[in-house]
């Protein structure tokens, strides 16, 4: 591949639009361009770092024993509407009529469509286990696109799914994917984890997601020091406290004029914040519903929402609060309140404590869950921090940040049962498929990949997903005798299978350099003075600017020994 040929459109100066470093570095280095919001056109580097990971992905699943097929982007709301996700999954989903009045949708998932492939095709146990899985462009409507290829609205995305007899056989399945992600993980060269998560709108019992430990990720994990315990924030599980047994003191009622923060009814009334309970008021599918938390805990929307089986949970704005209550929002209590309440597990261990009077300028000490109020539910609610200890093994917590690359999840027969998959088994009796659902984002693994591996000058990608292994550098097009070097090189290590860039442009070195490293191929070799001087090449490492001098016939040779080093330790 010749530079002065190739579409390598690389930018001087970073796009005002590019917020995170691989947006700003895979824009600056001539990979990407946008379209419109969220939606990116692959150029020639682009596009092989994608297929770099594709290639990995699929020797993968296959080793697995999954099965590769493509299905339709395009969906019929009709299969939607079977499961009932059609409306529950929200305005992700971008929905639209053809010119028959035919109500559709774009994937943003295929559960749907490959349970509906499945109940076509399969009758009897002896045609499970089954595992198929596509790599296809997806669809999701998200309201805030941001960060390049991290959140897109259409990306690149591997899903898989399973079909077994039983929950044991499911088991099994979902065991050999995540094997498989951790091997994928391993072989793109990326600093990974897997973690507890939730399974969110895809559904399932139980899930693992794939993360990419970067300073710029948008999920917090939380991660034991002692034990091999980590999980996804939103999942991560408080460990209950054990029950406060003090003497029920009696109810008082205190006048808090104007004092409605959680810090200023502390000082007012000479209390720790972990004497308060406050009262935070939630939209649950249009239903109002209060939560108490400790005064220093937040909610943890995930969990609230699984407790209550509900599409989404919404904070509610003051007058939002007062509408459903009649009380200002900072005096809001559980004595007497008129809504669902739900309680956190630390606030039903308490004793004693303070809470919102259920009236403007008033709050009520000395109180008491069994004695003064009644819960709709008690369950872990709020977010875990890393004072807490492990709920696995009471040790210290870590927090580290993270990028979602892959979800595993257990489906169970959610989906078979309400698209009325079944299969004989060998009473000849029908049973719901047992599925599992596996899913990767390809063209997010080279953004995660670039946010866990660059520098100021650029990107430094690890050797398996780099678009190409080699930048050759010819610092001397009008010197007969570099060209020459530069040429021969550059025939020598294409016909050893090595993917090579030759920079045979009318640039300045300057310019050459500075696009090598923004680019971030894994090798560098250079050809100019040195050679006229002293009769070597320079091979230079991106990751660590390593360099080293050699006869130009030595050069081949070499660079097929630092390739395979590297391939092997990813």
């Amino acid at each position: 591949m010749r530079f002065s040929q190739s579409l390598i459109p690389t930018l001087k100066e970073t796009p005002a639009e590019a917020e995170v470093a691989s947006h700003r570095l895979l824009l600056r280095a001539g990979f990407i361009r946008k379209l419109t919001a969220g939606i990116y056109t692959y150029l020639p580097l682009g596009l092989a770092a994608i297929r770099k990971v594709e290639t990995i992905v699929r020797e993968e699943m296959n080793r697995a024993g999954a099965q590769e097929i493509l299905m339709p982007m395009v969906q019929p709301a009709d299969l939607w509407r079977e499961t009932g996700r059609y409306q529950k999954y929200g305005p992700e989903l971008l929905r639209f009529v053809d010119r028959h009045e035919r109500e559709s949708c774009l994937g943003p998932t295929h559960e749907e469509v490959i349970t509906d492939l499945l109940r076509r095709e399969v009758r009897s146990y002896r045609d499970l286990p089954q595992n198929l899985y596509q790599i296809q462009t997806k669809f999701r409507d998200e309201i805030r696109p941001r960060f390049g290829l991290m959140r897109g609205r259409e990306f690149i995305m591997k899903d898989a799914y399973s079909f077994d007899v039983d929950d044991v056989a499911a088991a099994e399945s979902y065991q050999k994917m995540f094997e498989a992600y951790k091997r994928i993980f391993t072989r793109c060269g990326l600093e990974f984890r897997p973690v507890e998560a939730d399974s969110g709108a895809i559904g399932g019992s139980f899930s693992h997601e794939f993360m990419v430990l970067a300073d710029t990720g948008e999920d917090t994990l939380v991660i034991c020091s002692s034990c091999d315990y980590a999980a996804n924030s939103e999942k991560a599980a408080v460990a209950a406290p054990d029950p406060d047994n003090s003497p029920m003191l009696d109810l008082e009622k205190v006048e808090t004029p104007g004092k409605r923060k959680v810090p200023v009814v502390c000082e007012f009334m000479g209390i720790k914040p972990q004497e308060l309970v406050k009262t935070m008021v939630f939209k649950a599918d249009e239903e109002p519903v209060a939560v108490l938390v400790r005064g220093d805990r937040e909610v943890q929307e995930v969990k609230l929402k699984n407790l209550l089986g509900v599409a989404d949970v919404e904070m509610l704005d003051d007058k939002a609060v007062f509408d459903a209550t009649g009380v200002p929002t900072g005096y809001l209590g559980p004595v007497g309140i008129t809504i669902k309440l739900v309680v956190d597990q630390e606030v039903a261990a308490m004793r004693n404590f303070v809470t919102g009077g259920n009236e403007k300028n008033y709050h009520i000490k000395n109180v008491n869950m069994e004695r003064d109020f009644e819960a709709f539910a008690v369950a872990d609610l709020r977010q875990i921090t890393d004072s807490d200890p492990c709920p696995s093994c009471g040790a210290k917590l870590g927090m580290k940040e993270g990028i979602e690359v892959g979800h595993v999840f257990k489906l169970g027969t959610g989906y078979s049962t309400a698209l009325k998959a079944v299969f004989q088994d060998s009473n000849g009796k029908d049973k719901p498929m047992v599925m599992g659902c596996y899913g990767i984002g390809v063209s997010r693994i080279v953004a995660a990949a670039i946010e866990q591996n660059h520098d100021e000058n650029g990107m430094i990608f690890p050797m398996p997903l780099a678009p190409m292994q080699v930048v050759l550098l010819n610092l001397g097009l009008k010197d007969e005798h570099i060209t020459e070097t530069a040429e021969l090189l550059y025939r020598e290590l294409q016909e050893k299978g090595i993917e090579v860039l030759l920079d045979d442009r009318d640039e300045r070195p300057g310019v050459k350099f500075k696009d090598a490293d923004l680019l971030g191929i894994p090798l560098r070799i250079t050809v100019g003075k040195s050679l006229t001087k002293n009769g070597v090449v320079e091979i230079r490492l991106r990751s660590d600017g390593t360099t080293e001098e050699l006869a130009p016939q030595q050069v081949t040779a070499r660079i097929l020994e630092l390739i395979n080093a590297a391939m092997n330790n990813g």
